[in-house]
């Protein structure tokens, strides 16, 4: 049975995932990038469709053109660690000046370069 949520574990991930959380609000497209796990089966699921491989990810992140950057109030974040090499997260997102509600999910896997995101989901609360 695997350790759920072993604090020395929790303590260690969460700044990465915060560091995450701001590249985002700043879009610092180079933070985001170092953050995903370079590997083919990577993939982010999001409002632009399915990006499958580290490559279109960050591809994807270079060459999209008129995203301002907006910093976000995270509401009904959830961290669960499983074991010491496997986290999971879930957040609800308000950009300032927005009422919709926008949801992040990731998986995260610890590498040897640290912990990385192996898959995500971006996608808005439906009916807000």
């Amino acid at each position: 049975m695997l350790d759920i949520n072993l604090p020395d574990v929790v303590e260690d991930f969460k700044p990465t995932y915060l560091e995450y959380q701001k590249a985002v609000d700043t879009n610092d497209i180079e933070a985001m990038n170092k953050l995903f796990w370079k590997s083919p089966q990577t993939v982010r699921f999001g409002p632009v469709g399915s990006l499958i491989g580290y490559d279109m990810i960050s591809s994807y992140r270079r060459e999209r053109v008129g995203h301002v950057s907006s910093e976000r109030t995270l509401r009904n974040t959830v961290i669960t660690t499983f074991g010491r090499d496997f986290a999971v997260t879930n957040t609800e997102t308000l950009k300032q000046g927005s009422s919709v509600v926008g949801r992040q999910s990731q998986s995260w896997i610890r590498t040897e370069e640290g912990w990385r995101i192996a898959a995500a989901h971006v996608s808005d609360q439906p009916g807000t």
